[in-house]
């Protein structure tokens, strides 16, 4: 019964995988409009003139996936937020310093502890 899960998992994963080769990736078909001039030179009795042409030529499509969009001017964000390590260090350092001091410190030591364990909590939770 073990196997039969295993070999449902794996071909369950292994299909989409495989599908992706027969997909709209490979099968698209991708233009470029080039454009070209001549100019055509004149003498004393008529004046030189340019003609164009807009021919519409098949290029090579990219693939997404190794070229991926590029960001310029834009600012690089820390979206690193520490607010659990925050919250959870605050309480066990308040905790903490509740459980160490005396009854006649703990107005200074637990807002102390909190103080401390938010700070180690940022720190440990990569902020």
């Amino acid at each position: 019964m073990k196997h039969l899960i295993f070999a449902l998992l794996i071909t369950t994963f292994a299909v989409p995988a495989n599908a992706e080769h027969y997909g709209s990736r490979y099968d698209e078909e991708c233009y470029k409009t080039v454009y070209s001039e001549r100019y055509v030179p004149g003498n004393s009795q008529s004046p030189g003139y340019v003609t164009y042409n807009r021919d519409r030529v098949r290029i090579p499509c990219r693939n997404r996936t190794y070229n991926p969009p590029q960001h310029h001017g834009t600012p690089h964000q820390d979206d690193n937020s520490c607010v659990e390590g925050t919250i959870i260090g605050g309480l066990l350092g308040g905790a903490g310093a509740a459980a160490a001091s005396e009854p006649d410190a703990m107005i200074w030591s637990i807002p102390l502890g909190i103080v401390g364990g938010g700070v180690v909590g940022c720190q440990i939770d990569g902020g």
